[in-house]
C-alpha cells in the first residue's frame, strides 16, 4: 500500500483514522443492547433479578449441607430423599416437623387462599369485598387456574400418575416392595409381574402398600410447588403494588403495530393505567400482607429444603418444571398478543 493511501488523523500523525463506517457511535450500540433486554419473550431487569432469587436460595442452601459439619456429618437417606428424623441435624430438617406438615405439604391450599384474599380486597382489581367479577379480576383467576393446572399435572395427576411419578419410572424406578415380591398385592392374591406393577403404582400407592420408590430420577416436588407457589404470588401482587417500572412500563409486549410497553396495553377499549390515588385501608393491606407472608415463608422452606432434603440434580430439575410454568403465564403471553387477551398481566 502507498503511503498515500492510508489515512491520517487531521494532525498530520501516522496513526491510521478510525474507520467511521465499522463504528457504532456508543448510544446507538447502547440503545440496541437495551432493544435485546426489553424483548417481550425475556423479563425485565427487574424482573430477572426477583427470579434469580430461587437458584440462588438453592445454591447457598446446598452449600450450607456440604459446609456445615453437623449437616454434612449427618446420615442422609437417598430412598427417603431425608435425614433420619432421630439423627436430623436441625428441627427443619426433620420431615414431620410442624412447617413441613402443615404449610408445604399442603402449600397449593395456602398459595390459593393468599391469592384469593389479595384478589377480594385489593381496590386495583375490583371493588373490595364485593363479589363483583370485573375483568381484571376474571383474567387474575384464569392465570390461577392455569398455574394450577401446572400444579396438578407435575405433582397430583396427569391421565394417570402425575409427571413427577411419570419421570421417575420413565428413568427406571420402581416400587421396591413389588419388585421385590413380584407385585403381590394386599390380600387380594392378584400377581403381577414387576413391569406391570410400575405401570400401576404412583409413588403415593407404593407409599401405601408399605413400598418405596427405588432408582429414577426423581424431580423435587417441594422445590417446584414452593418455587412456583411463591413467585405466582409475587408476580400478581408487585406489579399491582408497588410503583416500579421494571415490574410495569420496562414490560415489552408484541402488538399489531410491533413491541411496546405494557403500560399501553389496553383492556375493553381503554388505556388502564393503575390507580395510583387509590386508598390502602385496612382490608386492602391485609390482603397484601398475607400473600407476601406466604410468599416469605415459602422462601424459608425452600432454603430449608435445599440445606437438607434431595440431591443436586432433584432440586435443579424441580426448579426448571416451575420456571417452565411461569414463563409460560407470564412471560410467553406478552409475545402472543392472542393467549394475552385471555389470560392478561398482572398491573395492566
Amino acid at each position: 500500500m502507498s503511503l498515500a493511501s492510508q489515512p491520517y488523523r487531521r494532525n498530520g500523525s501516522s496513526e491510521p483514522a478510525p474507520n467511521k463506517s465499522s463504528s457504532k457511535p456508543k448510544a446507538q450500540q447502547q440503545q440496541q443492547s437495551q432493544r435485546v433486554l426489553k424483548s417481550p419473550y425475556l423479563p425485565t431487569i427487574l424482573e430477572l433479578s426477583l427470579l434469580a432469587l430461587y437458584p440462588a436460595t438453592l445454591l447457598l442452601g446446598s452449600l450450607f449441607s456440604l459446609l456445615n459439619p453437623p449437616a454434612r456429618a449427618a446420615p442422609y437417606s437417598a430412598s427417603s430423599q431425608s435425614h433420619p428424623s432421630a439423627l436430623a441435624p436441625s428441627y427443619f430438617a426433620q420431615k414431620h416437623n410442624i412447617f413441613n406438615l402443615f404449610f408445604v405439604k399442603i402449600g397449593w391450599f395456602w398459595t390459593t387462599f393468599a391469592f384469593l384474599v389479595f384478589v377480594a380486597s385489593h381496590p386495583y382489581l375490583g371493588p373490595p369485598g364485593a363479589l363483583v367479577l370485573t375483568p381484571r379480576r376474571l383474567r387474575a383467576l384464569v392465570r390461577w387456574m392455569v398455574v394450577t393446572a401446572w400444579w396438578i399435572a407435575v405433582t397430583q395427576w396427569f391421565f394417570g400418575a402425575p409427571l413427577i411419578d411419570k419421570g421417575f419410572r420413565i428413568t427406571g424406578g420402581v416400587c421396591e416392595i413389588l419388585r421385590a415380591e413380584e407385585g403381590r398385592v394386599g390380600g387380594s392374591g392378584k400377581l403381577m409381574g414387576s413391569s406391570e406393577a410400575k405401570e400401576v403404582f404412583t409413588n403415593a400407592a407404593c407409599k401405601l402398600a408399605g413400598g418405596r420408590w427405588k432408582g429414577g430420577t426423581d424431580i423435587s416436588g417441594h422445590v417446584f410447588l414452593l418455587v412456583l407457589g411463591s413467585a405466582f404470588l409475587w408476580m400478581e401482587v408487585l406489579p399491582v403494588v408497588l410503583k416500579v417500572k421494571g415490574l410495569r412500563e420496562e414490560r415489552m409486549i408484541c402488538t399489531d403495530v410491533g413491541s411496546r410497553s405494557a403500560a399501553t396495553e389496553t383492556m375493553d377499549g381503554g388505556v388502564i393505567g393503575l390507580d395510583e390515588d387509590a386508598d390502602e385501608g385496612t382490608v386492602e393491606r391485609v390482603g397484601i400482607n398475607i400473600p407476601l407472608v406466604v410468599a416469605g415463608l415459602s422462601w424459608w422452606m425452600l432454603l430449608m429444603t435445599a440445606a437438607y432434603f434431595h440431591t443436586w440434580f432433584e432440586k435443579f430439575t424441580g426448579l426448571l418444571v416451575a420456571f417452565g410454568a411461569l414463563y409460560s403465564v407470564y412471560f410467553l403471553p406478552r409475545a402472543v398478543p392472542s393467549l394475552r387477551a385471555v389470560v392478561g398481566m398482572p398491573g395492566v
